[in-house]
């Protein structure tokens, strides 16, 4: 099976062609960073417009370079939720259309749902089960993952998730936007021990994460230090390093326990923060002292992309999963609502 994957949830348009026998075909994708980086954050109109304008072009992209036609496609995914809703129905809206007129179906892919399979992308995928930590600019959880569909959220984050942290801390320190990417590079000149930043609840039990507090403390340390007013020129460095250090301390604190509570020995790191060397370091790092396997997707599908989508909507449409007519999206969804495929299969039977 054929499944072209559309991919639209926030401010990166991608798309995919996935081949159920030959595997990923061909992908394409557009960052709308430039777009967004005067506002210090993502417009959703703009996304939205944006996506509009690159769809088709990207689509037929993938198919050039996967030297298909659209008729050979058998069945189209699409993100559904959650995400940006104008964002998503622009996809949503062009997928179901895309089926519609090639006569195959469509099905609804949740966004979280496909960074936690993008690992299956690799010549050699992780075997079910495993502990995945999902760390993106919307989302931080730890999911244990039995099967496809079968996910248990552990723990997440009661506020802002790590992804925000980072914009929001490198808008203050006056680094731009994206924020993540910013922060890694100054802290690579910083001193992360200068000062004492707090490893947010893991003081007590359980799997939940919060950086609001972790936000606030920096936003005062930087303004108790004379802010965009000090002469001290290493301020800036050292803030953005030893903020960095708490996430990544943070994280692999909260891991190291989902490991320990659940007993599996894979851990999956997803989402774009899972593209950050620190974190990556001190996961293996740990993983090496406490006894379990660390593995990433590339680097190209640790941030939104339309292959994960196009892999996730094929496992489901092989099952006899398919949307109705109507266009669907909704920007909150919760990841432990969905089914596993073969519960489509039962369903038709």
């Amino acid at each position: 099976m054929l499944v072209l994957g559309i991919e639209t949830s926030c401010d990166e348009t991608g798309l995919a062609l996935y081949d159920s026998a030959r595997g990923l075909r061909s992908h394409r994708l557009y960052s709308q960073v430039d777009l967004h980086a005067d506002y210090g954050g993502v417009v959703p109109e703009i996304a939205s417009r944006d996506h509009v304008r690159k769809l088709l072009p990207l689509a037929q992209a993938c198919l050039d370079e996967a030297g298909v036609e659209r008729s050979d496609i058998d069945g189209v995914a699409f993100t559904a939720g959650p995400g940006l809703i104008g964002a998503l129905l622009v996809g949503a809206a062009v997928g179901r259309a895309l089926a519609l007129a090639l006569g195959c179906p469509a099905v609804a892919v949740h966004h979280m749902e496909g960074h936690l399979l993008a690992p299956m992308l690799e010549a050699e995928p992780p075997a079910f089960p495993f502990v995945a930590l999902l760390v993106s600019g919307g989302h931080s959880m730890l999911v244990e993952v039995t099967d496809i569909g079968r996910y248990r959220v552990l723990g997440e984050t009661l506020d802002d998730a790590a992804g925000e942290a980072f914009d929001k801390t490198a808008k203050l320190l006056g680094l731009g936007y994206p924020g993540g990417p910013a922060i890694s590079r100054l802290a690579d000149e910083g001193d992360a021990g200068r000062f004492r930043f707090p490893r947010p609840m893991t003081d007590r039990p359980g799997l939940e994460f919060s950086f609001s507090g972790l936000k606030t403390h920096t936003r005062n340390l930087w303004l108790e230090h004379g802010g965009e007013t000090s002469s001290d020129p290493s301020l800036r460095a050292d803030i953005a390093a030893g903020f960095q250090q708490a996430v990544i301390d943070t994280m692999v604190i909260k891991c190291r326990r989902a490991m320990q509570q659940t007993g599996s020995g894979q851990l999956i790191v997803a989402g774009g923060v899972g593209a950050n060397r620190g974190l990556r370091a001190a996961l293996k790092a740990a993983g090496e002292k406490y006894g379990f396997l660390v593995s990433y997707p590339r680097l190209e599908f640790c941030t939104d992309n339309g292959a994960m989508i196009a892999y996730a909507g094929c496992q489901r449409l092989l099952a006899g999963a398919s949307e109705e007519l109507a266009i669907q999206a909704q920007a909150r969804w919760s990841l432990e609502s969905l089914r596993p495929p073969d519960e489509h299969r039962e369903q038709r039977t």
